[in-house]
């Protein structure tokens, strides 16, 4: 064996950026809902006034218009710039210092093309109520620089859980006007890309931005700012377009440009929505487009564009829900952000906004505090929609039951009190029993649980005619009266008449999706099951069901299918079905049924599975109110005798969570401190979220393992120092790469790492010394041996010490 200890000054780490994730609308809310009816008719008398501006005409009335992206997603016409209300503006913009100023034909253009973004972003809407002016209630949203966790092994929901606690250790947000301004000035920034779950807020940040700068006041250097969305990209992606035409297309009002005026401003194209594309961005393809006016297919111009092939001094702003981010190569991103919704502060200000009833606010509120799975959810601002219109029918109505205390009893009253309003909306007679409610709606919402299963399998959260129509969705019948799939955005043009669909949240999509699932089920409907499955079901007991339907989402990696078995769980409680009972159909849940569920759900075995899964049998324990183990393992972290304590499998998982949700961040997590199993103790690894020192060495680990490890040292902030993984004999080549790649990312502060007996060869050394070449500034010590490795092998490491910025002062290996 051969050692080298050097002492080496510390140095900054150069800057770099990279990102690795795994499919996000925002819906945009009037939190401040209580504006005074005198200004609701003055913003009303307003519009009337302007009449001849089409674009100030179009207020979307469904609960899924919370979206703000209504708001400029309908193209304008070159006619709004006669809009009575807007069109007196000046024709002169500060910030223009070169080009468009020299040439007042396009100057007056711009400044049309101004008017007319104002018009599409000056306005939201909550629920099914009237537009507001986004001025008068916009609150800043919490976005950050980095991103929360970049290997994705979570469903969005469980993402949320680890983010809030990590919001009160966080650098400052980033405002939203300063999206394209670096702090240190030391580096040019070409594209951002921002993610955020859905419903988070990211498109309400792009409203912002766009309705400042087409105000005036803020980032006046921009010449021209482009809005694309990737849902009407959608539209004609198999037709050939260059980008100067697309433009045109798209913005009416920016016809008159041509492509040496287009080159002689500065500007800004926003493509918003990246996980709604259903273009093949494929950046292995060569083929290289720098004409604006060459016309290609359109997921060519995209490519592009964003590699900076295309109209090169373009700035690109990029929005998508974390799954879909790791489309947009590492190289091309200079600045990743993350929206993180609301705050603690701005959840209470938003029901205390809401309503004017200080004391039902209150009620609200306090219930929330309660339950802690629906304050974290309480971050999506359309989620606080969803529970401000739950609770406030729940609380000022008849229905004075339990208040929902989890997601499936929640959604399960999200629907009937759509259901509720849409009877009284449409005159359908007065309130009825939730049984008449479900079975005269039965129909259609079927058909909408059967366009959210479908879909929710293929990752596709916008829906298009031909995709209602395969389900037998009636188009008017979902959009108008069920209120919660509709109609988001009209388009106007001879080209695109086609309407877009989606639902209110992607949540929403996943309940449907399980009350569709369960109603199979119930109703025999074996082909769907079989579909679903794989294979025959065994018989129709609901237990058998629902361990099939768990074993198919333990082989997801992403989790993309966690909250819809929640909810399947929580569907078969008797409570759930009462509330559902004329959509589910006939069902017969006795208690032993349900008792033989629960045991199926603390006895399952899932070494091969990623152990955010097993974490998810955990959930859905919850879910079935079953809250025995959560007691368990409570005890267990307040006993003096826990090293005598055996922990099953599924405490472990609990156990795993509940370390990774703890406020105080753990010293060390060795699972070998614990009397378990050996996947008891493989379950234990998420922990490593929320830990300074991991010893996992001789852990048994797969390559499911090592990505949840993975994302630990990825996350922001990464609180990781000494991470042990030897005698880990499948980690090997392939999970090093992954490894190292973490090692790359600034937020990774990791500063030892033990390697030891894992089958390492020279690909390894490389991909180390890679990643020390790009984050020098940490890891300062470094162990291999045991894995054979020659000299020559560990050649580059070893001149890396050499280095003053390098930090690594410890390298050993053994030569044999």
């Amino acid at each position: 064996m051969a050692d080298r200890v050097k002492d080496r000054t510390d140095s900054p780490a150069p800057s770099c950026l990279s990102l690795k994730t795994n499919n996000s609308k925002f819906q945009n809310i009037d939190f401040k809902h209580g504006t005074s009816d005198q200004q609701d008719r003055k913003w009303r008398r307003k519009r009337k006034q302007s009449s001849c501006c089409s674009l100030c005409q179009d207020v979307l009335k469904d609960p899924v218009s919370t979206s703000c992206r209504q708001c400029w997603d309908q193209s304008g016409s070159p006619g709004d710039s006669s809009c009575g209300q807007y069109g007196k503006r000046s024709s002169t913009r500060p910030g223009l210092q070169t080009g468009p100023e020299q040439n007042s034909g396009l100057q007056e253009v711009l400044d049309q093309h101004k008017i007319s973004l104002r018009s599409r972003c000056q306005h939201v809407t909550e629920g099914t109520g009237s537009g507001t002016l986004l001025n008068r209630i916009y609150t800043e949203l919490y976005v950050t620089e980095g991103q929360s966790e970049e290997v994705l092994t979570q469903h969005e929901v469980r993402q949320l859980e680890t983010v809030s606690r990590k919001k009160t250790f966080h650098d400052a947000p980033i405002k939203c006007q300063h999206i394209f301004k670096d702090s240190d000035q030391q580096r040019p920034i070409r594209l951002v890309l921002t993610n955020g779950v859905a419903g988070v807020g990211k498109t309400f940040l792009v409203q912002k931005f766009s309705l400042d700068w087409a105000d005036g006041s803020e980032n006046q250097d921009l010449h021209l700012l482009v809005l694309l969305s990737f849902r009407e990209l959608n539209l004609i992606r198999d037709q050939q377009y260059s980008l100067l035409r697309l433009l045109h297309v798209f913005h009416p009002t920016l016809q008159k440009v041509t492509a040496e005026q287009l080159a002689a401003c500065k500007v800004l194209f926003i493509l918003e929505g990246l996980d709604e594309s259903r273009l093949s961005l494929d950046f292995t393809n060569r083929e290289v487009v720098s004409d604006v006016t060459q016309e290609s297919s359109v997921h060519l111009l995209l490519k592009n564009l964003i590699q900076g092939n295309l109209l090169p001094s373009a700035l690109v702003w990029i929005t998508s829900r974390p799954a879909a981010a790791g489309q947009i190569p590492p190289s091309c991103v200079d600045r990743l952000t993350e929206v993180r919704g609301f705050t603690d502060a701005q959840q209470e200000e938003y029901f205390r906004m809401r309503s004017r009833d200080e004391e039902l606010s209150n009620r609200i509120i306090s219930h929330i505090k309660k339950s802690r799975s629906l304050h974290i959810m309480c971050q999506v601002p359309v989620f606080c929609w969803i529970i401000a219109t739950v609770l406030e029918h729940m609380l000022t109505t008849d229905q004075r039951g339990e208040l929902p205390q989890t997601m499936t009893d929640l959604y399960s009253h999200f629907l009937l009190v759509q259901t509720s309003r849409k009877r009284i909306k449409y005159h359908e007679g007065p309130e009825t029993s939730p049984q008449e409610l479900m079975e005269a709606d039965r129909e259609v919402l079927l058909k909408l649980g059967r366009l959210a299963f479908e879909h929710l399998e293929k990752g596709n959260i916008m829906f298009y005619q031909e995709d209602l129509e395969q389900c037998g969705v009636d188009v008017t019948e979902a959009s108008v009266k069920s209120g919660l799939c509709t109609e988001i955005f009209r388009i106007r043009s001879v080209i695109f008449q086609k309407t877009v669909y989606c639902f209110v949240h992607l949540s929403v999509q996943e309940f449907l999706a399980a009350v569709y699932m369960f109603h199979c089920h119930t109703n025999r409907n074996r082909k769907v099951l079989e579909d679903f499955l794989g294979k025959k079901p065994q018989d129709s007991a609901l237990e058998r069901f629902l361990m099939a339907v768990l074993e198919k989402s333990l082989r997801s990696d992403n989790g993309h299918l966690d909250l819809f078995v929640c909810f399947l769980h929580g569907l078969s409680l008797e409570s759930n079905q009462r509330l559902l009972g004329g959509l589910l159909g006939r069902t017969e849940t006795r208690p032993e049924t349900i008792q033989r569920a629960i045991n199926n759900l603390k006895e399952m075995e899932s070494y091969l599975s990623c152990p955010d899964r097993s974490i998810n049998m955990f959930h859905c324990l919850i879910e079935m109110n079953d809250h025995t183990v959560h007691q368990e393992i409570q005890e267990f972290l307040k006993s003096e005798t826990r090293p005598e304590k055996r922990l099953s499998e599924i405490q472990c998982s609990a156990l795993a969570y509940m370390l990774q949700m703890s406020e105080e961040v753990l010293d060390e997590l060795d699972p070998e401190k614990y009397q378990t199993s050996e996947e008891g103790r493989r379950r234990l690894v998420p922990a490593v979220r929320n830990c300074r020192k991991a010893r996992l060495a001789s852990a048994g680990l797969l390559l499911t393992h090592i990505k949840v490890v993975v994302s630990a040292l990825m996350s922001s902030p990464s609180y990781l120092r000494e991470l042990d993984l030897s005698h880990n004999f499948n980690l090997q080549d392939s999970g090093v790469k992954l490894i190292s790649d973490a090692l790359k990312r600034q937020t990774c502060k990791l500063e030892i790492l033990k390697l030891c007996y894992c089958r390492l060869t020279k690909i390894s050394c490389s991909c180390l010394s890679s990643a020390l070449k790009s984050n020098p500034s940490y890891l300062r010590y470094l162990d291999l041996t045991g894995n054979h490795l020659e000299d020559s092998d560990v050649n580059d490491l070893r001149d890396l010490m050499d280095r003053p910025d390098c930090a690594l002062k410890t390298l050993r290996w053994r030569n044999e």
